[in-house]
């Protein structure tokens, strides 16, 4: 299912965040959202979780479509968060409760799974993410690296059909990076459509299928993969150089 974005307008207070947004993102692609900081990429990334609400326009996204004109209901918001998954910079894991615990516990109260079904689910995703010796430990005994898996095991527990990354490589080391963008590789293979805000660059080209650049809260550039080597923009290039 496509993501599909129509003059989508976003303010805090006087200022506007995003202007007049327009994208269309195929089902199973990557797409890395780039820019400098204030350029309106978490933003962007928030809007498509309804996490931020915009003033005006139209979202399509996971088989839901929202017009900002009109009002929503909480029950439509839930439905879409149960279908789109967000993996969040701080991890955002519950430090009271134990890996297996984190994992199962949205599951077990948003879809109605039964404990036993919640963790046969969390064992495969653990196993999957090599994490498998970590189910009883605490967020606070594990690494950067470990807390950014479970987090997005934790994301998966609801088999979303969009998953958004919020600077998922965030001072991690290098070798943790690479597991994070083998990570993400594995899950376009599933068809899972992910949306990814970074400023690593290099991260970008590993894990991108499309991608979008932004400054002052407007797309400048969206396109393929192809424009990292072919910016079609001046401010593109100049960013890339950097």
């Amino acid at each position: 299912m496509s993501i599909q974005l129509k003059g989508i307008n976003c303010y805090y207070g006087s200022q506007q965040a995003l202007c007049n947004i327009r994208l269309y993102c195929p089902e199973g692609e990557i797409l890395v959202l780039l820019g400098p900081s204030g350029a309106g990429k978490s933003s962007l990334l928030r809007v498509l979780n309804l996490l931020e609400m915009p003033g005006s326009g139209i979202l399509q996204i996971a088989g839901h479509r929202f017009d900002f004109n009109e009002n929503l209901s909480e029950n439509i918001i839930r439905e879409l968060r149960k279908n789109v998954g967000m993996v969040f910079q701080q991890y955002h894991l519950w430090p009271h409760l134990s890996v297996m615990q984190n994992l199962i516990e949205a599951p077990c109260w948003l879809l109605g799974l039964s404990k036993q079904e919640a963790r046969f689910r969390a064992e495969k995703l653990l196993a999957r993410l090599r994490l498998q010796n970590f189910s009883d430990r605490y967020p606070l005994h594990l690494s950067g690296g470990q807390q950014q898996r479970v987090a997005i095991a934790r994301a998966l527990m609801m088999e979303p059909k969009v998953l958004l990354f919020d600077e998922p490589t965030a001072a991690l080391d290098p070798e943790i990076t690479a597991q994070v963008v083998d990570i993400i590789r594995e899950l376009s293979e599933t068809g899972i459509t992910q949306v990814i805000v970074t400023h690593e660059l290099e991260f970008a080209r590993k894990t991108a299928t499309r991608l979008i650049y932004m400054e002052n809260g407007k797309i400048i550039e969206e396109g393929d993969c192809n424009l990292f080597k072919h910016p079609k923009t001046e401010a593109f290039a100049h960013y890339l150089s950097h």
